[in-house]
């Protein structure tokens, strides 16, 4: 006689919200390192936008290309000012997205506890059963024996 768990079918929510969570923090770091991957992108489209720039100068250019050249970086600087916030804003998801699993761990954990605890307490009980068991059968066999002895 296996008795169940009665908690059971909350350890089973727990664990699948788990693994939620658990994909749920995966795509949240995929997406902070693709943002933080675009950021740098930028910042280096930029450093060598600005170095074509500078050189561009030093070879003398006229007010249109370096009207051009100073619209256009200041467009990438922009452009990196908003990225840098969606970098910003994905750490923050992410934070909180690990809070989230180690807080679904530990249920996770309390329940795996509890459940361990219900099945050492019924191996408790039944190895107690068995050494009753055991020990009539052996008294039994004793009080036969005995009698006939007698």
């Amino acid at each position: 006689m296996s008795a169940k768990f009665p908690l059971q079918p909350l350890l089973d929510l727990a664990n699948t919200r788990m693994d939620e969570v658990t994909r749920e923090l995966g795509e949240l770091i995929a997406s902070e390192r693709s943002s933080q991957q675009k950021l740098e992108l930028l910042q280096g489209y930029r450093s060598e936008y600005g170095e074509r720039f500078i050189e561009a100068a030093r070879s003398g250019i006229g007010s249109e290309a370096m009207r051009n050249y100073t619209n256009f970086l200041s467009r990438i600087d922009e452009a990196i000012d908003v990225q840098r916030q969606v970098v910003e804003q994905s750490h923050l998801h992410t934070s909180q997205g690990q809070q989230q699993w180690v807080e679904q761990h530990t249920k996770v954990r309390a329940f795996d506890t509890l459940s361990q605890r219900f099945q050492s307490e019924l191996a408790r009980k039944a190895s107690r059963q068995e050494q009753r068991t055991s020990d009539e059968h052996a008294s039994r066999k004793f009080r036969e024996h005995k009698k006939d002895i007698s």
